[in-house]
């Protein structure tokens, strides 16, 4: 491994430094993803200072044999050659169960044997699968997103998870780690073999919420991703190891470098040539919405763009304020808020407005990678026909997909809107030009329908990471 060292992400004051990064399916002696782990483990290697723990949440071999001494003989393989680099008495390293590890009841049994070193404080029935760890003001609850005692894949307890989280209520920070996603990343959905089960899913989160916990961390989604739900982050990442990508052409394999403090949570997320490709520092700083200038329509200051997070470079928020009142029933056409656009025949590069008879909002990107695609489409809340309406949404370059945001006022959490796309707001570029209630076409171009309508924006650097 390159004595080159590469910068840790380091708390501002008293806080955690750490590791995240998951999905390897190593473990065979010369397998396809053995080199390919070799190289984001020689990253985390030279991470300087190197970080007080690692988070691996799952899949750390192929397993998926019935063959019970193959699969301890994968497990000894990536102890003890492709980890036997770290010094795990000195740095803990903190797994998840996983659907290539625990996909019966023979492998949860070889699971909770080879991670003896773990506590056995979970569910009855989950000692060595489940369990929690506090280490000071931080709590990390890791949880089994797929126990054959429930159902299997896709399958997540709720009552010990919510137990666990009220009696370590005086934790100043908590983390809940599983394998899982429970929102869709990057378009990859599906019940249960790619997401959590809708019957676990909903109160999964509600408890997540109810609980204050900072950021769920997942992986299984061989891809980079991070959205926000009801000011919960959710952060997948699944690029350790396992060669294929969700899609091809946009992931990459990483790690993230990564510190929490009093002020919240950063992360760098570094490629296996210690680049820098993604970079977050949460919660989002913004002024008051009061203080925030009105948008009409015309030419504007130049806006400036809204560049991903690279090296130490701040990313850029954009944030509007809309409020008005809602068309009344029947209004089914879409109606725009407001609309970027340029003096060219190209797709609107940005619109936000309400689309179908529920009036949902609606946010079109039309800066595709791939010249000629259509636009990418995120969508929101309703509204009530003919009720008035004040909401703030945000467009995060940092974030990529999950960098579609809205909120209810200054004081409520974030969410990132639902969408389909690997792609986010990163590639926009300048928007000088505006229309405000119609699009770019004219007042009778998708015309807002209700009345009242103002916007206000921001543009927001964030603290460096």
């Amino acid at each position: 491994m390159t004595d080159s060292r590469l910068p840790s992400v380091q708390p501002r004051g008293p806080g955690h430094r750490f590791v995240l990064y998951g999905d390897a399916c190593s473990g065979v002696p010369g397998a396809l993803h053995e080199d390919t782990f070799a190289a984001v483990n020689a990253v985390v290697a030279r991470l300087d200072p190197p970080p007080e723990f690692i988070v691996f949440p799952g899949d750390e071999i192929i397993g998926l044999t019935r063959d019970e001494a193959a699969l301890r003989a994968q497990w000894r393989h990536w102890f003890e050659v492709e980890m036997a680099w770290l010094d795990r008495a000195r740095i803990p390293l903190f797994h998840t169960t996983a659907n290539h590890t625990t996909y019966d009841p023979m492998s949860e049994r070889v699971f909770a044997d080879v991670m003896a070193h773990l506590p056995r404080n979970g569910p009855p029935g989950q000692q060595g699968l489940s369990y929690w760890v506090r280490r000071g003001d931080l709590l990390m609850v890791f949880v089994h997103t797929l126990w054959s005692g429930l159902g299997g894949e896709g399958h997540v307890e709720t009552e010990w998870l919510e137990a666990t989280l009220a009696a370590n209520a005086d934790a100043r920070v908590k983390l809940v780690i599983g394998h899982h996603p429970v929102f869709s990343v990057n378009g990859y959905r599906g019940a249960y073999q790619r997401d959590i089960g809708p019957p676990h899913a909903e109160p999964f989160w509600a408890i997540l919420v109810r609980h204050g916990v900072l950021a769920y961390l997942c992986s299984h989604i061989l891809a980079f991703d991070v959205q926000v739900h009801d000011g919960v982050l959710q952060v997948t990442t699944a690029g350790a190891g396992t060669a294929h990508r969700m899609p091809e052409g946009v992931e990459y394999l990483h790690c993230l470098t990564a510190a929490i403090d009093a002020e919240g949570m950063r992360y760098r997320v570094l490629d296996t040539d210690g680049r820098i490709r993604e970079a977050l520092s949460w919660p989002l700083v913004l002024p008051p919405s009061t203080q925030w200038r009105e948008l009409v329509t015309g030419e504007q200051p130049a806006l400036d763009a809204l560049p991903i997070a690279a090296g130490l470079v701040p990313a850029s928020v954009r944030a509007w304020r809309v409020s008005g009142v809602a068309a009344g029933t029947g209004a089914a056409a879409r109606q725009t808020w407001l609309s970027a656009y340029s003096h060219s025949p190209a797709t609107a590069p940005l619109w936000i407005g309400l689309s179908g008879p529920d009036q949902r909002l609606t946010v079109s990107i039309g800066v595709n990678p791939s010249p000629g695609r259509s636009p990418h489409y995120w969508f929101g809340p309703s509204l009530a026909p003919g009720e008035a309406f004040d909401l703030q949404f945000a467009l995060h370059g940092g974030m990529g997909p999950g960098g579609v945001l809205v909120r209810s006022g200054d004081d409520a959490p974030w969410s990132s809107l639902d969408g389909a796309s690997a792609n986010g707001p990163e590639a926009l570029a300048a928007l000088p030009n505006w229309t405000i209630g119609h699009g770019d076409g004219g007042p009778d171009d998708r015309p807002f329908l209700g009345r009242d309508l103002r916007v206000r924006t921001v543009h927001a650097e964030q603290p460096e990471v």
